[in-house]
């Protein structure tokens, strides 16, 4: 019974891992497709069904008066089903605060459709494949995120520290969790 639940988990994280790389480094039917549902402003998939049955990460960021600028970038990247997926994912979701305290005009540039790309890059260097608590993050050095780059986790004053954001809070979802941080992510430059 272990080995099963073993093997479940390495196919859980390996199928998380092929999303992911395969939101990030998508085909040209990939794009056909996104370009084709752009052109008729018809967005479908997991995340316009309306009773998808348990709450995800991307519901509860919609849920949230809090994050309204990380929902509008979701949106304007069309990543909402990526954050609908099975997962588990775990989402560190900065706050509007955090998005305002980015320097003037950043987040209405990164907003602009020809900016899309960028704008989901960044957005990926927030979810890491997983469903660890904020005691759990501890334990670790650095976490691979959705995008193929890595962010440094560090313990200051018994709390851990993402990238330099602080964790505010936590909340379960039915395909993972989100952790709300006081700082947007930036992934790093070449």
């Amino acid at each position: 019974m272990k080995l099963i639940k073993q093997l479940l988990f390495v196919f859980a994280i390996t199928l998380t891992l092929y999303a992911c790389k395969n939101a990030t480094n998508g085909t040209s039917e990939t794009t056909t497709d996104q370009e084709t549902k752009s052109d008729s402003k018809e967005r479908t998939g997991q995340a316009f069904i309306k009773d998808a049955g348990s709450t995800t990460v991307l519901s509860i960021a919609m849920g949230s008066k809090d994050h309204t600028t990380l929902v509008a970038a979701v949106q304007a990247a069309q990543l909402e089903n990526v954050l609908v997926n099975a997962g588990p994912l775990m989402v560190f979701a900065p706050t509007n605060a955090a998005f305002a305290a980015l320097p003037e005009g950043t987040v209405e540039h990164l907003l602009k459709p020809e900016n899309k790309a960028a704008l989901a890059n960044i957005l990926k260097y927030h979810v890491t494949p997983g469903n660890y608590s904020k005691d759990f993050l501890k334990k670790f050095k650095k976490l691979g995120q959705a995008n193929n780059d890595y962010v440094k986790v560090e313990v200051v004053d018994g709390e851990p520290m993402i990238g330099g954001a602080k964790i505010l809070g936590s909340v379960k979802a039915g395909n993972g969790i989100v952790h709300i941080i006081d700082k947007v992510l930036l992934p790093p430059t070449e």
